[in-house]
């Protein structure tokens, strides 16, 4: 009898060893998991380029009286030092509804999926990925998170296994937690309505669970792609591919993430030798965007810049980037 209990006993054991070495390998062949070796940059505040940025969203402030200071928020990081980030910001840290910005955080989050072998590329895969990215689809971003978090849409569930089904949809936070990023929320999709089901429910109904990013975190993002810092130099190129943007293109959308955001300011200083990288977001109510600016002078730097409940103002996203532009040229 004691025999067979001990028996009993060690296949128990074994089991239990098996089922935890599987989940774990299971759980390694899912997660989102930073490149090898990956460190956080360095960031080194300026107090010269905050003076800079400070007085460029104060005359902002000051030719649009409707704007109060809470409704903008911007981040500069100049990337011309070697090895670190220089960067200033103001409200920075604080948590906004960033509408279409999030796509480049699930961008990066399947390069880096694509990367480890963790997902397949396939013609319909690049399709949603390049049309999530260049013309803004929310039906593409809706596909992009389904695979990256093995998540759909549907009906509501009972508690529990809605639990397991909002831990899966939590992947991507997970991999920008490991990397450092603070005070995101990067787990929900875009719709051009309303979210249905269990997208509401994982909203928890009254728009509690949103995404959420802060200016601070995104300019990060963006000169992390820029440097190649998350990604190998295939996936870092594939991403800016996608971001490529060219102001003086013909388009007749006042929108057009090219001529309607910061890229307006290149436009209208007829500055036709520098670069633009960008993805932007806009609402009802917000209008945000993130962007990188390369010129022949050797500057290079990124600027994100998200404003609330003025989603009309056009001027205001152009108006700082040419300011802290400026700032950069009287150097």
């Amino acid at each position: 009898m004691n025999l067979m209990r001990s028996l009993s006993a060690l296949l128990a054991l074994f089991c239990l060893s098996a089922n935890f070495v599987y989940s774990q390998t299971s759980y390694r062949k899912v997660e989102i998991t930073p490149p090898p070796g990956y460190q956080a940059p360095t960031l080194d505040r300026s107090p010269q380029l905050e003076a800079a940025l400070t007085g460029a969203v104060s005359e902002v402030l000051a030719a649009n009286p409707a704007f109060k200071n809470e409704e903008i928020a911007a981040t500069v990081i100049d990337l011309r030092p070697t090895g670190k980030f220089v960067w200033a910001s103001i409200n920075g840290d604080r948590r906004i509804y960033p509408a279409s910005v999030v796509k480049m955080f699930y961008m990066a989050a399947l390069e880096r999926q694509l990367e480890d072998g963790k997902v397949t590329m396939t013609p319909e895969l690049e399709r949603g990925l390049r049309d999530m990215i260049v013309d803004s689809s929310n039906e593409a971003t809706q596909y992009i998170l389904d695979v990256l978090t093995d998540t759909s849409s549907g009906a509501e569930l009972p508690q529990k296994e809605f639990e397991k089904w909002q831990y899966q949809r939590n992947r991507v936070n997970r991999y920008f937690s490991a990397m450092g990023y603070q005070n995101i929320n990067v787990n929900q999709k875009t719709f051009c309505e309303d979210a249905y089901g269990i997208e509401q429910q994982t909203r928890r109904y009254k728009g509690e669970n949103r995404n959420m990013l802060t200016t601070d975190a995104t300019a990060r993002l963006l000169a992390e792609i820029v440097t190649g810092r998350i990604a190998n130099a295939e996936r870092t190129k594939l991403m800016m591919d996608l971001m490529k943007r060219d102001p003086f293109a013909d388009t007749k959308d006042p929108d057009n993430q090219a001529r309607g955001f910061s890229g307006k300011f290149l436009l209208d200083r007829k500055m036709t030798a520098a670069k633009l990288w960008s993805k932007a977001g806009w609402t009802s109510k917000s209008r945000h965007d993130a962007a990188y600016i390369e010129t022949p002078e050797g500057l290079k730097f990124v600027i994100v810049v998200f404003t609330e409940n003025h989603a009309n103002e056009q001027a205001v996203i152009p108006a700082i980037g040419g300011k802290i532009f400026d700032h950069f040229n009287k150097k």
